[in-house]
């Protein structure tokens, strides 16, 4: 399996709306076609977290091919008003977004 996580920023009182959003899209084929098997929302102290896990390890390249759908483009547009940058200084795409994975550990 393969997991991004993508850390920003979110005023904690938007999360109502946040999840919302992310159930109507979720309700579509959406996910399926970008391979997600999972996908769990966080947030802390301002910050926001979106874990989404995919089946295979081919979930970046599933969501690249996905970017230019019609309901991917309006989810993303949608978030804006909710979701900023970590640092808008130096975010230039989703991936400045990602945190990178030091550790992991399964049960077998």
């Amino acid at each position: 399996m393969h997991s991004n996580l993508i850390v920003a920023r979110m005023d904690s009182r938007s999360s109502d709306e946040v999840a919302r959003l992310f159930g109507a899209f979720d309700e579509t084929e959406m996910p399926h076609r970008m391979g997600t098997r999972r996908r769990q929302l966080f947030m802390f102290n301002g910050l926001y977290f979106h874990l989404q896990d995919f089946d295979g390890e081919n979930g970046g390249e599933l969501i690249e091919e996905a970017k230019t759908d019609p309901r991917f483009v309006r989810i993303s547009q949608d978030l804006k008003p909710f979701i900023e940058a970590f640092d808008p200084a130096t975010w230039r795409s989703p991936a400045d977004a990602m945190a990178k994975r030091f550790y992991g550990w399964e049960s077998r």
